[in-house]
């Protein structure tokens, strides 16, 4: 698996709209966003066609396809960051230039539904995509240097370092009402375990699995799996979207599980009760509520990359990344 060139002082990172629209997003955070980005030392570039706005918040595929291919044809550009996320960035699956994507690997981050574009690249192309944050969620003020780290070590650095627990999480609206947040204290948890090293790959779980049976599913056999979901899943569909990506992993090598959002209602005896029906899940390392997901701050993964957790030392570390 090819890792992307990672970033330098002065590059330039476009910003694309393959699933919801800028325009969703105020001028002020759009101010923020970009400043924050660069104060990392990035010149910010968008697509031609990122403020189209459509009955669904989105744009048309042609427009979010023209924006990705230029994207990865411009040398100029050597990193590229998702507006948001949203619903329908598998539209662009079957519309896509995956030569011209592979011939130029390069960096391209985003959560949520960009699980689906990621992981599909990855798969066609056999490089390193990565799960962390959106261009929007440089509009976040508080819990930002967690983020900010996390992301300057992925892609700034090849030496591999190991993933730490934020002090503090919240799951309040990351763009809205920063001096209003409510806080708690982070504790990742163990449900099983182990140690392993394998390559990960993952992303939001339902997601995800809109690419089984597809050309677009990566090869998730022998590998660690990271899964999350948001604020529209409840313990029931957790149930049903893990039992299904399970169903066609052999050899599965460990879990880890992002943090749930309040609303989706996940008790840890919900999460226990789901997890015990897989008898797999007693045989590997399993860990949960970690930074990653729909509650801040979070952290970035490659899918494709190569990871080792240890439960019983209480580490992740990112190997190739």
């Amino acid at each position: 698996m090819k890792i992307p060139d990672k970033l330098k002082q002065g590059d330039e990172v476009r910003v694309i709209a393959p699933s919801r629209s800028l325009k969703i997003l105020s001028d002020e955070g759009v101010s923020l966003a970009t400043q924050r980005l660069e104060a990392l030392g990035l010149k910010v570039t968008f697509g031609k066609h990122v403020e189209t706005c459509d009955l669904q918040h989105s744009s048309p595929i042609a427009e979010r396809v023209s924006d990705l291919h230029e994207a990865f044809a411009d040398q100029k550009v050597k990193g590229i960051l998702t507006v948001i996320g949203g619903f329908n960035s598998n539209e662009l699956l079957p519309y896509l230039d995956y030569e011209l994507i592979k011939a130029n690997p390069k960096i391209l981050c985003g959560y949520s539904d960009i699980t689906a574009l990621a992981n599909a690249i990855t798969a066609k192309c056999d490089f390193v995509t990565y799960s962390g944050p959106h261009f929007s969620s440089f509009q976040m003020t508080e819990l930002q240097s967690y983020q900010s780290t996390n992301f300057k070590q992925s892609f700034f650095q090849e030496e591999p370092f190991d993933l730490v627990a934020s002090s503090y999480w919240s799951d309040d609206k990351w763009f809205l009402n920063q001096d209003k947040r409510v806080y708690h204290k982070t504790s990742w948890k163990v449900y099983n375990h182990g140690s392993a090293l394998g390559t990960l790959f993952g992303g939001n779980l339902c997601t995800l699995n809109l690419l089984q049976g597809t050309d677009f599913m990566p090869d998730v056999r022998r590998s660690i799996l990271f899964v999350e979901d948001d604020e529209l899943t409840i313990p029931e569909t957790f149930a049903r979207d893990l039992a299904s990506l399970l169903q066609v992993t052999e050899d599965l090598k460990g879990l880890l599980i992002g943090r749930f959002q309040e609303t989706s209602e996940m008790t840890e005896e919900q999460l226990h009760f789901i997890l015990d029906k897989h008898p797999i899940l007693k045989t590997i390392p399993v860990y949960y509520d970690l930074d990653f997901g729909h509650t801040q701050p979070m952290m970035t993964l490659p899918i494709g990359g190569m990871i080792s957790l240890n439960t019983s030392l209480a580490n992740l570390k990112l190997i190739e990344f």
